[in-house]
């Protein structure tokens, strides 16, 4: 008996897994949960409200972002408003160079992977997507479309953060 409940639970948690699966890129799930602020080696999720400035950058199926260098300073608070312009499904992740690398490695294995943190937005063709991110930690970082070969079609941006 014990070993037919373990099939059952292994069954269980494989359903579960292919419907996560199924909401990965561009689907939203029902519900919206509060933004986990979570210390990130290129800064922190920000306040709405805190963010004197908006950046837009529009996106397209041509694999580049526009404008494709963003320059901002340490502790700056930036709402950067993003537009597909693609027929295509696009993102625009945050991150430091090797992690975006790391994750664009593992979208390749795995393209149906879901994530959603925040320093992600998933954008639908003709959308627009939002993310509030302060910039508490100098340097050089980048932003990039992950999805399956669009980060190895050069789709990366760099954003300067100039220490006070």
């Amino acid at each position: 008996m014990l070993k037919f409940s373990g099939i059952i639970l292994a069954c269980a948690a494989l359903l579960g897994g292919a419907n996560s699966v199924a909401l990965a890129h561009g689907e939203k799930k029902s519900g919206t949960a509060p933004v986990v602020k979570e210390q990130t080696d290129w800064g922190i999720a920000g306040d709405a409200a805190k963010a004197p400035r908006t950046v837009e950058v529009s996106m397209g199926d041509d694999m580049r972002f526009t404008p494709s260098t963003l320059s901002v300073k340490q502790g700056e608070t930036i709402r950067f408003v993003v537009l597909n312009k693609g027929a295509l499904l696009h993102e625009f992740v945050i991150g430091t160079r090797a992690e975006n690398a790391k994750h664009a490695e593992l979208m390749l294995k795995f393209p149906g992977m879901e994530h959603d943190e925040p320093y992600m937005a998933h954008v639908d063709p003709g959308k627009t997507g939002e993310i509030v991110w302060t910039f508490n930690r100098a340097g050089e970082f980048e932003f990039a479309c992950l999805i399956a070969g669009h980060f190895q079609a050069g789709m990366v941006g760099t954003i300067t953060v100039a220490a006070n």
